[in-house]
């Protein structure tokens, strides 16, 4: 009987042991078990953390807009924003500490080989019809999802225009530089850097450098050469005419000054004129006061030719952290987010899902300068490897403010080719 009874007792442990370890390993990945259904929402309450960048949106009422519409498609789920100003630099250091949140934007300066290390695979339903599908991808998984798209030109005050004289839109350097004049001898900001805020210098740098020449590889090409930074190729050339545009003081003033917030109202009032800057920002300058029939938008004329690019690139791609405890609810977030909540148009991007048309005025009247789109390319793994080896944190805008402020140009364009050569050198050794 003694006997039986220790069988017994032993027989029920071990099946609580099974239960257990299932109960542990039934999480998956998001991709493995599709979006969670109201059902288990409604069994307990979740707060759900999502980072962004989106300061601006954070604190103004409009994700929170987001979160109630998608709190009451799934009740008991609460939603929580924390905006992160300097988003590039500061969600690398966030990784290391695993502080990553729920729902997050990928950083750009990973490798593709190392998201599955801090990101959960999406469930392939997502990426129907949707744009730029394997940018973040790596062996079959997807990992983040496109927020929108966008192209890069010139946003611009008509008002200020008017007040200017200025009665052509530039289509050449030559042009835009008299344009600048104008505006200055006017008492307007020509353009606007964002110099002290850093992030936006990346329109002048890699984002201007992947579309002038036509070559929308031209990024990834750099893996080739030892020395890549040359005042006679495209970073030559971005880097000189935003040094020509300071020097004649056609820019804001105190440069050092994180002056990101303050440039939209200036914008907006036409105390400022122009901004080198993607689609996206318009929404912002006409929320920053400007009426949407006073904004306007055209090709950046950077040179004296007659050809003109522009590029088509996504904006920043969302993914669920691999650490959430609440991968299913921050996949289902994603969806909403993406595709029901309104944010692309609520951001002036264009859509990512195939087939729906912006709602963009602004961009009809860029489409008439009928510029050759280039789709950018994914940032090859080779070319993030060389770049972290050497220390150059693309897309952060960081670096772009040491070749912008140096006195001479090539001297410092040496010094990066000297740091790519030996990162070069490490990596392929």
């Amino acid at each position: 009987m003694n006997k039986y009874i220790f069988m017994l007792v032993l027989v029920v442990l071990l099946c609580g042991i099974c239960i257990a370890g299932c109960q542990k390993n039934s999480s998956g990945s998001a991709a493995e078990k599709g979006p969670a259904g109201k059902e288990e929402q409604i069994s307990k309450e979740v707060t759900l953390r999502v980072l962004t960048n989106r300061v601006d949106l954070a604190e103004n009422g409009v994700f929170q807009k987001y979160a109630d519409q998608f709190t009451q498609l799934n009740p008991g789920v609460t939603v929580k924003f924390e905006g992160i100003p300097n988003y590039a630099s500061d969600i690398m250091i966030r990784l290391s500490t695993r502080n990553l949140g729920d729902v997050l934007l990928l950083p750009n300066n990973i490798k593709n080989e190392n998201l599955p290390d801090y990101f959960e695979p999406l469930s392939e339903s997502l990426f129907e019809h949707i744009h730029f599908s394997d940018f973040k991808a790596y062996s079959g998984k997807r990992f983040g999802i496109a927020t929108g798209a966008s192209t890069t030109g010139i946003v611009y005050n008509k008002q200020a225009f008017k007040k200017a004289g200025i009665k052509e839109i530039p289509t050449t350097l030559a042009q835009f530089y008299a344009a600048c004049e104008q505006l200055k001898q006017a008492g307007i900001v020509p353009v606007y850097l964002n110099y002290g805020a850093q992030w936006p210098l990346m329109t002048w740098g890699e984002d201007l450098v992947s579309y002038i020449t036509g070559d929308a590889g031209y990024l990834n090409n750099m893996v080739n050469l030892d020395e890549p930074w040359t005042i006679d190729n495209a970073w030559g050339q971005s880097i000189t005419i935003v040094k020509t545009l300071i020097a004649r003081g056609y820019v804001e003033k105190q440069l050092l000054t994180n002056q990101w917030e303050t440039s939209k109202t200036e914008l907006a009032a036409g105390r400022a004129g122009m901004y080198l800057m993607g689609n996206w920002v318009i929404n912002q300058v006409i929320a920053a006061g400007a009426k949407s029939e006073d904004i306007g938008f055209f090709p950046f004329p950077y040179d004296n030719s007659n050809k003109r690019f522009a590029p088509l690139s996504p904006d920043w791609f969302v993914g669920v952290s691999k650490f959430s405890e609440n991968k299913q609810l921050a996949e289902a977030w994603i969806k909403f987010f993406v595709t029901e909540s309104g944010y692309v148009d609520d951001s002036g991007f264009l859509p990512v899902i195939e087939n729906k048309q912006p709602s963009l005025p602004q961009f009809q009247q860029f489409l008439s300068f009928n510029s050759e789109f280039l789709e950018r390319r994914v940032a090859s793994d080779q070319l993030l490897e060389i770049a972290n080896t050497a220390q150059i944190t693309f897309w952060s805008g960081d670096y772009i403010q040491d070749l912008i402020a140096a006195p001479d140009l090539q001297a410092v364009f040496n010094q990066y080719n000297e740091r790519w050569r030996k990162a070069r050198t490490i990596t392929e050794s």
